[in-house]
């Protein structure tokens, strides 16, 4: 049986380099590529991280029932929305798939291709850290939005509760203190679960 690895964690807790990583290690993984209506970021290219649509786009595909699951966020610079579409991209029957996303949308992927289907692998980093990288990665920025940092950072201590993971069933954490450490546990897991599938457990 085919299965979503489902990379997760809060702003700034390393999981898009996680993601990169894994990606790298694991090229014959399939990657799940969401889309967005925020502005691109320095660094980031269409149909890589993201797709970047506008509002339109958004209403036509989820009028054509497209969309798996839409999440839309006040933010400081307007109203953002994520979503993951059932855009052709998917094919359980025949590949394993890595994707990143959040804790609302690993719930909203499990409900609809099923509990079974999905790894959770959540990242976590303590919170004094991930502020300060955050702080360092939004420097780095041409204009950087520190009120959205800051919201950012907030919103996840509700969006990550320990009740919310807990009702999600996210048992295993990933303590990305060290980076080369946090991706040798989580790649014996994949390798754990590929095997189980091969197996046909």
């Amino acid at each position: 049986m085919s299965k979503i690895f489902y990379v997760m964690g809060k702003s700034s807790s390393g999981k898009d380099t996680v993601y990169k990583r894994l990606r790298e290690y694991n090229p014959e993984l399939r990657t799940i590529v969401p889309y967005t209506t925020r502005p691109v970021r320095e660094g980031e290219t269409d149909g890589v991280e993201y797709f970047f649509v506008n509002e339109e786009r958004l209403r036509e595909m989820q009028k054509a029932k497209k969309v798996i699951e839409v999440r839309a966020y006040n933010t400081k610079c307007g109203i953002w929305t994520y979503f993951t579409a059932d855009d052709g991209q998917i094919d359980l029957e025949r590949y394993d798939y890595l994707m990143i996303g959040t804790l609302v949308s690993y719930r909203a992927m499990r409900e609809y291709f099923g509990s079974g289907r999905l790894v959770p692998i959540y990242i976590q980093v303590e919170d004094g850290e991930r502020l300060q990288r955050a702080l360092e990665r939004e420097r780095r920025e041409s204009a950087p939005r520190y009120a959205e940092m800051c919201r950012r950072f907030l919103a996840d201590e509700e969006d990550f509760s320990e009740r919310k993971l807990q009702e999600a069933g996210i048992k295993q954490r990933f303590e990305n203190k060290d980076l080369d450490s946090c991706l040798k546990e989580i790649q014996t897991l994949l390798d754990s679960e590929r095997e189980d599938t091969r197996r046909g457990i």
